[in-house]
């Protein structure tokens, strides 16, 4: 009894003692931080400020506290008395008041000024994740609860909004289609020929199928299930679909046939009869998923279809921030549905480690949590905005070796592969930090144990500085249990695919931006090189790939990573060059090539490593990165260092001539031909080393399942075109003017597809999704306003007294004359409503 009032009482006095610690509450606290201004006198910076503005009646005096947040930008300078910005890790910012910074009275603010490098153009631009740490207390975080971001001056705002004229001029060439005009089927197949009648589906359709085809017609039937409400069963009635193993046609191959009375799909493969299926989908009435139907109208046609490229793969990286195991079931039914057949998933890098291995929990209890924290010893510290608290979605999470294997079992069953991504040498904070801690906890026990996995020289004064800002983030490739860590991973992994008798042909190791400065100051690499007769640091590298590689061809697996696997780093007249590396031109590399950025210099790079004998998988990031932003608009999310990338840049993409499709520079500008001059091109043998095209979605600034959605879609729809369909004639045209009629003409037909059917189909399509409606174009011409959207089938709403357009403004059909404040906005089928465009 006096045991339990003791723990009372202690509990009751760590309250008070926390209280008394406490001078103010945290959520007396407001900050709001603003953009003063681009090009900031003259220069290739920005200012920007924090207001801390005192709304409670306690004085908070600035001492007490430190101010922490997510801040992917460098701070040069802090204009303001007694503040320092201070960088401790990564993007893990803060800013810390000196002694004479004055307290702030009920009411009362103070702005904290500063000069960082660059630009500045959206909200995605914005510190995150703000949380303040009293002095007293300072292992706990108190997240601000009010955190407003605006720009200060209107000049700015203009400069840094879409202009809607632009928007209007590019819509402005694109007709609107009579819905039964267009092919049904995305991507469009190699032959469609549509046929009078349709095919009634109902619940006393009859599916037959052959034995070898099995898998793929239960799946159907257990969709169809929940269209009809009842199964279909066996037999031999006239109304029908039918499965039919033929021979002769190429993987992923198939002939649809639909009759008045007989749906007949033919494949000499199991992927070929699931893509017939997906595109017999395609062709039933967009709104057949919204609820259970009495029948299903199909049209009658007959289809033959092949893929152009064999690997279609989307990337996702759940390591910057986690994605629930639902919302991965979901992702895959979309890739399932656009006949995407890999899945790349980018498991672990320096902000978190996704996936349970069995035997190195500390992986998950440290690598995959973020909270507050100076030492990395629990949890890793914040990132993107996660903030002070642990065990918060989107920060922290991971799957389970259960998760994984029901995520694999999943794929599998829709045709797709899933390529795990373990990070190796760099980009592994969170795995080295993990390790750290699997070392601690038993170094005074179990010394052996404790440096059986240990990914870092202790005694290792290297310094260097990753691109994410990182000090501290790259395995010791000098050290066995470096090794020792990476085979355990993959025979864990391994085991897991095996569980859920599932494909694994390859690990991608990542395999980037590894810094310069990095081991140079390492024993156990000095050891290693004295040993190895290494004399430059830079072939240290190629002594990692070569001893991962044989883990990997041990385990019948190969080797894929980022394009720096397959290059070599030299030197010409003093300037660091890099070549394509002959030492595995051999090893069945894969090497995925993102950097094409116009005007960086690497515009060849995949066609170089392509034409040396390398298995070039195209990732470019002018056209397949969707993480970038879709526009450059202040209100418009996401990231624009490498393009701005809307539903056209995959769908123009040229994968085998992509200097003709370079239309855009960095800054959204006409990119300039002479940079092309040069560069090497694309030989047929280089031509046969393209196995295929990726897309890819980062995660540092998504932060949930909606962001996500809004990022891929509609763009995956651009690039599910350029992976399946066959080589359109305006890639190969040479003369530009018929090239640009022929592409309008098929840019018009996926516009009208998109707006007219996959958009009331992703309405409802496993359970929906939030794809991006596009802004309103508008232009005023003899003082009429114009207005019109990117995908006919969308609603144009507008009101003219300044209120937010909804379903129940007016319709726009005709110009308008102008008068006052007019706003637009676009709609899709269910009321939902795109970002509203303001004419004044």
């Amino acid at each position: 009894m006096k045991k339990i009032i003791f723990i009372a009482a202690l509990f009751c006095f760590q309250i008070l003692n926390t209280k008394a610690q406490q001078s103010f509450k945290p959520a007396d606290l407001s900050v709001m931080w603003q953009l003063l201004g681009n090009d900031h006198l003259g220069k290739a910076q920005f200012l920007a400020s924090f207001t801390l503005f005192n709304k409670g009646k306690t004085e908070i005096d600035l001492k007490d506290f430190k101010l922490y947040f997510s801040y992917p930008r460098v701070i040069n300078s802090v204009i303001s008395s007694n503040a320092k910005f201070e960088n401790l890790s990564g993007e893990f910012c803060r800013i810390v008041f000196d002694g004479n910074a004055k307290s702030l009275k009920s009411g009362e603010k103070v702005i904290v000024e500063y000069i960082a490098n660059g630009k500045s153009k959206n909200y995605t631009d914005a510190p995150s994740g703000l949380y303040i740490v009293f002095n007293k207390q300072p292992d706990q975080g108190y997240p601000i609860v009010n955190f407003e971001r605006d720009y200060l001056l209107d000049k700015e705002v203009a400069q840094l909004k879409l202009a809607p004229a632009k928007v209007y001029e590019e819509n402005k060439q694109i007709a609107d289609l009579p819905m039964e005009n267009l092919v049904p089927i995305l991507p469009s197949p190699n032959e469609y020929k549509a046929k009078t009648g349709n095919f009634i589906l109902y619940k006393n359709t009859t599916l037959n199928f052959a034995s070898e085809f099995e898998s793929e017609a239960n799946l159907f039937n257990e969709e169809l299930s929940k269209l009809l409400g009842v199964k279909l069963t066996s037999s031999k009635a006239e109304n029908s679909i039918i499965l039919k193993k033929i021979e002769g046609l190429v993987d992923e191959a198939y002939e649809l046939s639909v009759k008045e009375n007989r749906i007949v799909i033919s494949s000499s493969s199991k992927n070929g009869a699931f893509y017939a299926i997906q595109s017999l989908k395609m062709m039933m009435p967009p709104n057949s998923w919204a609820k259970k139907q009495v029948e299903i109208q199909i049209p009658c046609a007959e289809v033959k279809d092949a893929p152009r490229f064999g690997y279609r793969s989307f990337m996702l990286d759940v390591a910057r921030n986690f994605q629930t195991k639902e919302q991965i079931l979901k992702v895959l039914d979309l890739l399932a549905l656009y006949k995407i057949n890999t899945l790349h998933f980018h498991l672990n890098d320096d902000e978190g480690w996704r996936l349970e291995i069995p035997g190195l929990p500390e992986l998950t209890t440290v690598g995959a949590t973020r909270a507050h924290t100076l030492n990395d010893q629990n949890y890793l510290h914040p990132s993107y905005g996660s903030g002070a608290l642990p065990n918060t979605f989107p920060g922290s999470g991971f799957y389970s070796k259960a998760d994984f294997i029901e995520i694999l079992k999943y794929a599998k069953a829709r045709h797709i592969k899933v390529i795990p991504e373990l990070e190796t040498p760099g980009h592994a904070r969170a795995a080295i930090k993990a390790m750290d801690a699997r070392y601690e906890k038993y170094k005074n026990t179990d010394l052996i144990s404790a440096k059986q996995y240990l990914l870092r020289d202790t005694l290792d004064q290297s310094v260097y500085k990753s691109v994410q800002g990182f000090k501290d983030n790259v395995m010791n490739i000098a050290m066995p249990s470096t090794y020792t860590f990476i085979e355990k991973v993959v025979d864990e992994v391994r085991e897991m695919y095996i569980l859920a008798d599932a494909p694994l042909q390859t690990i991608h190791i990542g395999g980037d931006e590894v810094p310069e400065g990095v081991w140079q100051k390492s024993p156990a690499i000095a050891t290693f090189m004295q040993k190895e007769n290494i004399k430059n640091y830079n072939d240290l590298w190629y002594e990692h790939l070569s001893k991962v590689n044989e883990i990997l061809k041990k385990k019948n697996l190969y080797l894929s990573g980022w394009e720096e696997v397959a290059m070599r780093k030299t030197s010409l007249d003093g300037t660091t060059k890099y070549l394509a590396n002959p030492d595995f031109t051999t090893q069945n590399f894969h090497a995925y090539v993102w950097n094409n950025v116009w005007g960086w210099g690497q515009e060849d790079l995949a066609y170089r490593l392509a034409n040396a004998g390398y298995k070039v998988v195209l990732s470019a990031v002018t056209n397949f990165y969707f993480d970038l932003a879709y526009e450059q608009d202040a209100d418009e999310p996401g990231l624009y260092w490498g393009s701005f990338v809307d539903v056209d840049k995959p769908f123009y993409f040229i994968p085998l001539d992509y200097y003709k499709s370079a239309k855009e520079d960095v800054q959204g500008k006409p990119v300039d031909q002479k940079i092309f001059e040069h560069k090497e091109r694309l030989t047929d043998y280089g031509a046969s080393n393209i196995v295929g095209i990726q897309c890819q979605i980062w995660s540092e600034k998504i932060s949930g399942a909606e962001q996500l959605e809004y990022m891929l879609l509609p763009k995956l729809l651009g690039f599910a075109e350029r992976a399946w369909a066959k080589n359109p004639n305006w890639a190969i045209e040479k003369d530009s003017k018929i090239a640009n009629v022929n592409y309008l003409k098929d840019w018009t037909w996926f516009v009208n597809v998109l707006g007219k059917r996959e958009f009331t189909r992703l309405n409802h399509y496993a359970s929906g999704f939030n794809y991006r409606i596009p802004t309103v174009g508008v232009n005023i011409e003899e003082g009429k306003v114009h207005a019109n959207v990117q995908f006919p089938g969308l609603i144009i709403k507008y009101t003219q007294n300044g209120s937010e357009p909804t379903l129940k403004s007016k319709t726009y059909t005709s110009p308008i004359t102008q008068g006052g404040s007019i706003k637009f906005k676009a709609f899709n089928s269910v009321g939902r409503g795109g970002r509203t465009i303001s004419i004044h």
